[in-house]
């Protein structure tokens, strides 16, 4: 099985969910892989810090190239930051990379780059993307002003595109975010797929420390008709 992960926005805690993702399934025993097809901003080896996080993270031994296939210079939407290099991004290369990683694991967390709609290319956008990788999406919520607003659009966006959704996550950003619960409560009404858990605002990341308080058991899908 794989999932997408994909955010509200920009810095809402995309990697720290989808690390804490797969130390959760590898704590079932699963083989598990991280998968960043597209990352905006690299350092000097031509790494980007989320795509390594993932590659750590995962049981699957693979190369940075497979988990991270784009990785663009500038920390910028991707479909500039590939422009201003002179490259494009090519959907044919990431679906490459991807069934390389399932090939050689029981799950592949895709993490998104940016928000749900952002472009990737001159006509495709990370809808596209996920449409024909066909998996479902989680929805990571960063729990900070105007995170409603940034949440129910997000969702109507996925639910106008026919994808599915397998949940979401609040992701508590501030440790004095006023409101936080009756934030979270007013999405659990309106957000009609389940709220997978809820990550503690946390000073120093830490996946392995969000990974409990995923509820995992959300996670089991009928076995299919053999």
């Amino acid at each position: 099985m794989s999932y997408f992960v994909t955010g509200t926005d920009t810095g809402v805690g995309k990697t720290l969910v989808s690390c804490a993702l797969l130390h959760a399934f590898a704590g079932q025993g699963k083989r598990v892989v991280g998968f960043k097809p597209v990352a905006a901003g690299c350092d000097d080896d031509g790494h980007n810090e989320d795509a390594k996080h993932l590659r750590e993270a995962g049981t699957v031994r693979a190369s940075y190239g497979q988990i991270n296939p784009y990785c663009l210079p500038q920390p910028i939407a991707p479909h500039l930051s590939a422009r201003h290099v002179g490259a494009r991004i090519d959907f044919s290369r990431i679906f490459a990379s991807y069934d390389e990683l399932a090939g050689q694991s029981d799950e592949v967390i895709v993490e998104g780059v940016g928000g749900f709609c952002v472009p990737l290319n001159e006509k495709q956008d990370s809808v596209d993307l996920v449409k024909q990788l066909a998996i479902p999406v989680i929805l990571v919520v960063g729990m900070r002003l105007g995170c409603l607003n940034h949440a129910l659009l997000t969702m109507r966006a996925i639910a106008d595109a026919q994808i599915e959704c397998a949940g979401w996550v609040a992701n508590v950003l501030h440790a004095d975010m006023p409101a936080l619960q009756e934030n979270i409560d007013a999405l659990r009404e309106r957000i009609l797929v389940p709220l997978l858990g809820v990550i503690p605002f946390q000073a120093q990341p830490d996946a392995r420390e969000a990974a409990i308080h995923l509820n995992m058991s959300l996670f089991v899908r009928p076995e299919s008709d053999a």
